[in-house]
């Protein structure tokens, strides 16, 4: 379980480990957003009316995380996200030319354009 502060959301790519999340406030419901959704590798426990996560809803969460198929399809798509990660930042990857682009901009020089590493054509 984690709130999902950027760091967490980090080390979890980096980790290829399925999470719950719970966040809280600033750029934490975002990043959930993202892991639930977009990167489909963690479940989001959802509060009552008074927005508090009761036993029952914490147990849905640890079960369908733990269980096949849904945790197999989690691990799947963690350990993609980890490897589009790791072509990012590698040498010639995204983050090392955008990194150069702006350093480019800062010395006054003009670059290319930003380069994005995606697992598919659908992000």
């Amino acid at each position: 379980m984690s709130h999902w502060g950027w760091s967490s959301t980090l080390e979890t790519v980096a980790a290829e480990v399925p999470m719950i999340a719970f966040p809280q406030w600033s750029d934490q419901p975002t990043n959930a957003k993202f892991i639930v959704d977009v990167f489909e590798m963690g479940l989001r426990v959802e509060p009552d009316e008074n927005g508090i996560v009761n036993q029952e809803e914490m147990e849905r969460c640890i079960e369908e995380i733990t269980k096949r198929p849904k945790s197999e399809e989690l691990k799947g798509n963690a350990i993609q996200w980890k490897e589009a990660a790791k072509m990012a930042v590698a040498d010639q990857g995204s983050s090392d030319w955008n990194i150069q682009i702006f350093v480019d901009e800062l010395m006054g020089r003009h670059s290319l354009s930003l380069h994005v590493t995606t697992l598919d054509d659908n992000y």
